[in-house]
């Protein structure tokens, strides 16, 4: 009881200090910098950041189309946005779960394939924004020297996991954990290292990522500033990383800190630099949030108790085994 009361208090009472600390050192311009926003903006932003949701469920139905598990653009957004929602709420990414009992609870997938689909996505999601991160690298002097190996890491990480998969090829074993093993490899395999899935996969990838930049560099307008684009790349890049560490839930107080440290590098002011990364992220976890809500009506009652179960169960390894 009290080992989960702290899995969820402790990482938010880490965001909750991180987002004061903070908004306490710039409290005085902050308030300057909120009244000079343009209404009008925000609402772009919502949109860009709606689209890209959109945008996230038509990928996922790509990779579960590579599972030969065939579903509606609506049914896997609404995944998506559920399973998001739970990771604002629950430490350590467990909302992910959520995902995979709504597959299985409809009988579309095995556990197997929706711990794969899942796989498959976070290595498109981490690689191509550590691409882009490169990409930005050489436009933004005074960069500390710790970004180019967090950006450098997850290329090599993925470019070696491909390697292995391809030089594994289809092994079986009577040990039934290396069993589940094997048959997720391949089901990774299927659904991401060929042809179509690289191109599908890649290019929603990159348009994704894209979306979610633009959200920020419309945030950054709002209080009519400045910063270079490749500025704005390389922020979001680096709070992302960040964020991929599931220090608290949803990465809030880490996302914001790395965006605001980047901002700054880069010769934003603190408050402005301070606002954008805390705005941004607010719109985009709101979003997430109404869309959330929306899911749970969508799916219907049986829906909140798998929410439950992400945090309170998770996945044994005999569900694993299940064909």
């Amino acid at each position: 009881m009290w080992r989960r009361v702290s899995a969820v208090v402790i990482p938010t009472l880490i965001a909750c200090g991180i987002l004061a600390y903070m908004l306490w050192r710039v409290w005085d311009d902050l308030v300057v910098t909120l009244a000079h926003a343009d209404p009008l903006y925000l609402a772009v932003a919502v949109l860009v950041c709606a689209i890209a949701w959109v945008m996230r469920g038509w990928r996922y139905r790509s990779i579960l189309g590579g599972l030969a598990v065939r579903i509606g653009l609506v049914f896997s957004t609404a995944c998506i946005l559920l399973s998001q929602t739970a990771n604002l709420i629950v430490p350590a990414r467990l909302g992910d779960l959520v995902r995979i009992f709504i597959l299985k609870h409809e009988d579309l997938a095995t556990y197997s394939q929706g711990v794969s689909s899942l796989v498959v996505e976070r290595i498109f999601d981490v690689v191509t924004i550590a691409l882009l991160g490169l990409l930005a690298l050489p436009f933004v002097i005074g960069t500390p020297e710790w970004f180019l190996p967090l950006i450098a890491v997850p290329i090599v990480g993925g470019a070696v996991f491909a390697a292995f998969l391809l030089l594994m090829g289809d092994r079986h074993s009577e040990n039934r954990y290396l069993g589940i093993v094997y048959r997720m490899l391949a089901e990774i395999r299927a659904a991401s290292l060929n042809a179509r899935a690289l191109l599908v996969l890649g290019a929603s990838s990159i348009a994704i990522w894209l979306a979610d930049i633009l959200v920020c560099a419309v945030v950054v307008l709002m209080f009519g500033e400045s910063i270079p684009f490749m500025v704005v790349v390389l922020a979001i890049v680096i709070g992302n990383l960040v964020k991929a560490v599931p220090i608290t839930p949803g990465g809030v107080g880490t996302y914001e800190f790395a965006l605001a440290v980047t901002f700054e590098l880069a010769g934003t002011a603190p408050a402005t630099a301070t606002v954008i990364a805390v705005i941004d992220h607010l719109i985009k976890n709101l979003v997430t949030l109404v869309g959330g809500i929306g899911s749970l009506y969508y799916f219907g009652d049986w829906s909140v108790h798998l929410m439950k179960r992400s945090f309170h169960e998770g996945l044994s390894r005999e569900e694993l085994r299940e064909p």
